[in-house]
């Protein structure tokens, strides 16, 4: 984490921050957040991100902290102040402080929280390496779709995972694959993308929603349905892809090796071609806010 950070209206050093005790996100986790990547010194899906904040923060009726233009101003002086040219900026809203009652107080106003880190990711050694995933059972609450600061069970399935050796954990329920502990989970078989379909049971990925997009340009086919840890073990490629992953290709599940045990092409491809989205972004700030 660089050296300043967001509190409330203030930028202040990290060692200085601090929220009260009395926070509703401290002591319910009742807020959400977002995490925006920076490619060459500039946010970039940066009207995604927007839109699903909104989102998120309509579902739990919190009210903006501020407006958008603020958000991305903080969001842009952290990048700036702190000198990130690559790496992700991390900005969380809660409903604020108030007395610990379980109702929605009337009169709390919203927090909001930010800073920003560096992070490799562009170059990063797992884009061309490729990672090993640990199936973990799905613990979570019901409404996935919200990106709730409430984090436990996927701090549970990340930990289960990381002891077994994996880099990152796909969650199972019912039978299926829900998704990564941190990222969206695809599967490719004999040329098609095939990932869990929209619902209260995932995220709404913002990388999931620009490789669809992706994958329509360049006539890759694209399937939305529900597919089991044996499709996964037979498949021909798998990924993953999130804000601080972009796409990194999954070689092994559950220490099985996937097709070759290599990175396939067609998670090259479209890791290529989001890195080329991405840049073309960030140099010309205004396309990003267009969609």
């Amino acid at each position: 984490m660089s050296d300043l950070v967001y509190v409330n209206g203030d930028f202040v050093a990290k060692k200085d921050a601090t929220i009260s005790i009395f926070d509703r996100g401290f002591i319910f986790g009742d807020g959400v957040y977002e995490v925006v990547p920076v490619i060459d010194g500039a946010m970039v899906d940066r009207a995604y991100f927007l839109q699903r904040l909104e989102r998120s923060l309509g579902e739990l009726r919190i009210d903006w902290p501020c407006s958008t233009a603020e958000v991305l101003r903080v969001m842009n002086h952290l990048i700036e102040r702190n000198e990130i040219n690559e790496g992700m900026v991390y900005l969380q809203v809660t409903r604020g402080i108030a007395d610990r009652e379980f109702g929605f107080p009337e009169q709390a106003k919203p927090s909001m929280v930010a800073f920003a880190t560096t992070l490799d990711l562009i170059d990063n050694p797992a884009a061309t390496n490729g990672i090993a995933v640990m199936t973990t059972p799905d613990l979570r609450w019901k409404r996935r779709d919200i990106k709730s600061v409430n984090l436990l069970g996927q701090v549970l399935a990340k930990q289960d995972a990381a002891q077994r050796g994996g880099k990152e954990g796909w969650m199972i329920e019912d039978g299926y694959i829900t998704e990564g502990v941190s990222s969206s989970a695809y599967i490719v078989k004999e040329g098609a993308i095939i990932t869990r379909p929209l619902s209260n049971e995932i995220l709404p990925g913002i990388r999931r929603r620009t490789l669809l997009e992706l994958c329509q340009a360049e006539g890759i086919t694209f399937e939305q349905r529900l597919f089991t840890l044996e499709e996964a073990l037979g498949a021909d490629e798998a990924f993953i892809s999130s804000a601080t992953t972009i796409v990194h290709p999954v070689i092994s599940i559950d220490g099985q090796t996937i097709a070759t045990g290599k990175p396939g092409p067609i998670t090259q491809k479209l890791r290529t071609l989001y890195v080329q989205r991405l840049r073309n972004e960030a140099q010309n700030p205004g396309s990003g806010l267009s969609s």
